[in-house]
């Protein structure tokens, strides 16, 4: 439990970063973006965000500067050990109404979870809200491109078996690519291409655009999810499409994407 920004406690339910390297994707294609979103600067260090119910059950989302006792509630967290996440009144940027994601948990003995009245944050903004689960565009498809990370292994083999989504002569795919190589030669915002560790020394790429998602490992595969294809998944395989000299090389792509990747501390 902490306190708000106007005194009142907190009962935190979970945490998250927005950090050049990593940031929820409901948040933006970028770090600048997601900092716009919440109406904060972005600035290097990045933020945490704390999210909670008030007394009465209200959600809220804090914006706090204290990055690294964040991040250490998170990681305490994910290796199953209880951290008090209370951040010091003097951290809090902003406290923002509602939650950006659906959290399936809520503070017992608390009314149920509910947004406050709008302006009862006292910025004027409509309540933060989970994306819907019933449209489709840059969020959902961010979202999806999360997803395939995660479940790396299942898209590999199904993309073995059965070779994904035909993607050779799709417009959209070229733009795709086209773009992610221009990252190369001019770098994007922060966090438009971030890099991760992921299994035998390899690297998991994330990067995006405007109306694309793509995520790669490096020396495999890649796959691209765009705005104009709600939910369809582009496979391009490790060896690009030979076929198809007009579009980039996918090794070319994916090795300018690491160059300029942010990559965790």
């Amino acid at each position: 439990m902490s306190e708000a920004e106007d005194g009142g406690s907190l009962y935190v339910l979970t945490a998250l970063l927005v950090t050049p390297t990593r940031f929820p994707a409901v948040l933006g294609d970028d770090f600048p973006e997601a900092c716009a979103l919440l109406g904060v600067k972005p600035v290097a260090d990045g933020y945490g965000l704390v999210l909670g119910q008030d007394e009465d059950g209200a959600r809220w989302t804090v914006v706090v500067d204290d990055v690294a006792l964040v991040a250490t509630a998170i990681a305490s967290w994910d290796c199953g050990m209880e951290y008090d996440l209370s951040p010091d009144e003097r951290s809090i940027v902003v406290s923002l109404a509602g939650w950006p994601l659906e959290l399936t948990v809520s503070a017992s003995g608390l009314p149920e979870p509910h947004d406050p009245e709008q302006g009862a944050d006292g910025t004027g903004r409509v309540p933060l809200a989970p994306p819907s689960a019933e449209v489709w565009g840059p969020v959902q498809r961010r979202l999806g491109a999360d997803q395939i990370a995660r479940e790396w292994a299942d898209w590999r083999e199904r993309a073995a078996t059965d070779g994904g989504t035909a993607a050779a002569a799709h417009p959209g795919l070229a733009r795709a690519l086209e773009e992610a190589g221009a990252y190369a030669r001019q770098a994007p915002p922060p966090g438009r291409v971030r890099s991760s560790f992921a299994e035998e020394g390899e690297r998991t790429l994330r990067a995006d655009g405007p109306g694309w998602s793509l995520v790669a490992r490096t020396g495999e595969a890649a796959f691209v999810l765009l705005d104009e294809e709600p939910g369809v998944v582009l496979a391009i395989p490790r060896d690009g499409f030979p076929d198809h000299p007009d579009l980039p090389e996918l090794t070319d792509v994916l090795t300018g994407l690491h160059r300029v990747a942010a990559r965790p501390a």
